[in-house]
């Protein structure tokens, strides 16, 4: 048994927290540890070693995820994003040919930002999806819908399963008394279609009927029927797994773009779901937040500096400055280093339409928060203009960055905490707490952090062009 982690989404309706270069997968929302560590935790809880996690992610956020699960060796990456089908199809192939996995194994597909509680109990699931899956059974997890929610899919369930219309045995009359009945125990309904997220009023409606739940994207199947349907449905797919894992890769842009849904579940006769009676939240929108924060006795959720009057039902959530309201009610304040967004509750799920908007308009915002992080640590832009940026960085203990030079800028390192190694030219000198040193242009240099503690400076960039992409580097391991 495999796991599959899927770790390349952009999550943009929880911008701006979320932002393509660094997305909601990265956050720490929930704690002290990204939803990526927790998603990871859970499956290494007596369900999987690292040895059988697979994390499927794109080449822009490998060094995120390599510094995030320093444990898991095996992490792939996309050479682009062509969505859930392929990069699945990727991670079959994986399986197959460097982890020595015959096509009766099964596979788990997990999102990396859900999280779902008492996990204890989604084990239990977990094993019955295993036993279904031997049996050539297509696994997907069900949510009993809460609330008419248009950000997801839905799944409608049917009571019984038509020899007819499936190659598979009958499935087990118990399964349907239990599934009406409440209780826990997991049961399996065969799956009678899939639906796109839905407008308001059909949310309503399904909600009320029976039968309707929201699709969570977590899946179980064997390599062999998900190569069957792959060859039934996707022949592009299927014919791309005949390839080495190398070649598949290099190739990976001829792939059709499609989702695992569309590809597959859609039009598979041999889908069963199971429902979920737990908690579970895909952390898909702000709206969504509130479900896993504390509320004061106003109904109020608030993180970060805030102070408020007569405010009540609202979502507050700070990063730096002091956010006070007066007066308001079902509103949401989302205020970061470079954005504010202020929206009624309820009207979140146009998050995506403000974000095209942004794009459309050529706004960094969308894709660049103001702190990057990278695999030695992290930088925050405080300021910048005509000329001249200015940057906090800090370098982890045992870190460094890479040799590099930049063309068209010149930078001042001041060092306000720790001990940094700095080489320029072929000078090599250790810089303490309120000491500095200048790179000029097109000179050889490199930070190091050469203490127990981080390392953390101010740097004064200087030059026509200031943007990232001026630097050349010569050893390309731990990046910029």
């Amino acid at each position: 048994m495999k796991g599959l982690v899927l770790a390349g989404g952009s999550g943009t309706r929880l911008w701006p927290l979320s932002r393509r270069n660094f997305p909601k997968q990265f956050l720490k929302i929930n704690g002290k540890k990204s939803l990526l560590r927790e998603t990871v935790d859970r499956l290494l809880r007596d369900v999987f070693s690292k040895n059988d996690i697979i994390v499927i992610t794109n080449k822009e956020y490998k060094f995120h995820v390599k510094s995030d699960l320093r444990e898991i060796s095996h992490i792939i990456c996309e050479p682009e994003i062509r969505n859930t089908a392929p990069a699945i199809a990727l991670g079959v192939k994986y399986c197959m040919e460097r982890l020595g996995c015959d096509q009766d194994e099964v596979l788990f597909v997990f999102p990396s930002d859900h999280i779902i509680k008492p996990f204890d109990q989604f084990l239990e699931y977990m094993r019955f999806a295993e036993e279904m899956a031997n049996k050539g059974y297509l696994i997907t997890f069900g949510i009993r819908p809460q609330r008419p929610e248009t950000g997801y899919g839905y799944i409608k369930a049917s009571g019984q399963l038509s020899i007819s219309s499936n190659p598979l045995n009958q499935i087990n009359e118990k399964n349907e008394t239990n599934q009406r009945d409440g209780s826990l125990s997991p049961t399996f309904l065969p799956v009678e279609k899939f639906v796109e997220k839905p407008d308001v009023p059909t949310a309503k409606r399904y909600l009320e009927e029976d039968g309707y739940y929201w699709n969570s994207g977590m899946f179980a199947f064997s390599i062999r029927t998900i190569i069957e349907e792959f060859e039934k449905y996707v022949p592009p797919i299927r014919k791309m797994l005949e390839l080495s894992f190398d070649e598949m890769a290099h190739q990976f842009d001829r792939m059709p773009e499609v989702s695992i849904d569309h590809a597959i579940m859609e039009r598979s006769k041999r889908i069963g779901v199971i429902p979920l009676q737990l908690y579970w939240n895909d952390i898909g929108s702000w709206d969504s937040i509130e479900d896993i924060l504390p509320q004061d006795s106003d109904g109020n959720t608030c993180l970060g500096d805030t102070m408020s009057i007569d405010t009540r039902n609202c979502l507050i959530y700070g990063s730096k400055r002091l956010i006070s309201t007066i007066g308001l009610e079902d509103c949401l304040i989302v205020e970061t280093d470079d954005v504010v967004l202020v929206s009624k509750k309820g009207e979140a799920w146009k998050v995506r339409e403000m974000v095209n908007r942004l794009k459309r308009g050529g706004r960094r915002e969308v894709e660049e928060p103001t702190t990057t992080h990278r695999p030695w640590g992290f930088y925050t832009i405080l300021d910048h203009g005509p000329g001249y940026k200015v940057k906090r960085v800090v370098v982890n203990p045992g870190e460094r960055l890479s040799l590099q030079t930049h063309s068209h800028r010149s930078e001042h390192w001041v060092v306000l905490k720790g001990i940094a190694k700095v080489s320029i030219g072929d000078q090599e000198m250790i810089i303490h707490e309120n000491e500095s040193t200048y790179v000029p242009k097109s000179v050889l240099h490199r930070l190091e952090n050469a203490g127990e503690i981080p390392v953390e400076i101010i740097e004064v960039q200087n030059g026509e062009y200031l943007e990232e992409d001026d630097i050349e580097r010569f050893e390309d391991d731990y990046g910029r």
